[in-house]
């Protein structure tokens, strides 16, 4: 039996400190600690997919919490099953111990870690869910008031009419038009299909 831990985060700039420790904590080798870095929308796990690969009948996962396994419900039901039934590892949750697999392996057991698990895991993607509309209501709320979302764009500079003016005669080479504007290439193609369109007004 070797034993495995699994980590994720859902950015590279959350710290994973805490189920590093958690980890080290349980005894597991760092050497035998796999990390994934990945959001919920990106969930291409090539750590974990590595991990799983390299599991053996016997063997012990640790997770932190059991949301590390699966972005919402069905994933971490998913996951559970292919873990525990088709591979036949023992999967303990570290801020859970009523998911402990090595526990209580009757069928009295079993039942009651899978009916925690559907709970647990229920419960984390309605929270998911909840947090997203919460989000979706406050942009809709902030849009109607006004705000507006994303970076700021890039004000024309004073005389911009007249530079491209200039260019558009054949006067003044876009290079120096550039330099003179302190607009990029693409900014001032942007920036002149709005002075065009505003010409038409």
């Amino acid at each position: 039996m070797r034993t495995y831990g699994y980590v994720r985060v859902s950015s590279a700039d959350q710290n994973a400190d805490r189920q590093l420790a958690a980890m080290r904590e349980a005894g597991v080798p760092l050497a035998r600690v796999f990390t994934d870095r990945q959001s919920g929308r990106d969930f291409e796990r090539e750590a974990y997919k590595s991990l799983v690969r390299r599991l053996r009948a016997g063997d012990l996962l640790y997770v932190h919490s059991i949301d590390r396994l699966g972005r919402d419900y069905g994933e971490v039901q998913e996951q559970w099953r292919l873990l525990t039934k088709e591979r036949g590892v023992d999967v303990a949750v570290l801020d859970m111990p009523l998911l402990d697999t090595r526990k209580d392996k009757d069928l009295m057991g079993t039942f009651i870690a899978d009916l925690v698990l559907q709970v647990l895991s229920f419960v984390a993607h309605s929270e998911r869910e909840s947090i997203r509309k919460r989000q979706a209501e406050g942009i809709a709320a902030a849009r109607a008031r006004g705000v507006r979302f994303g970076r700021p764009a890039t004000r024309p500079p004073e005389g911009f009419g007249a530079l491209v003016r200039e260019w558009e005669r054949g006067e003044l080479p876009i290079s120096e038009l550039l330099a003179r504007s302190g607009l990029k290439e693409a900014t001032f193609y942007r920036r002149l299909r709005e002075l065009r369109m505003a010409r038409r007004r």
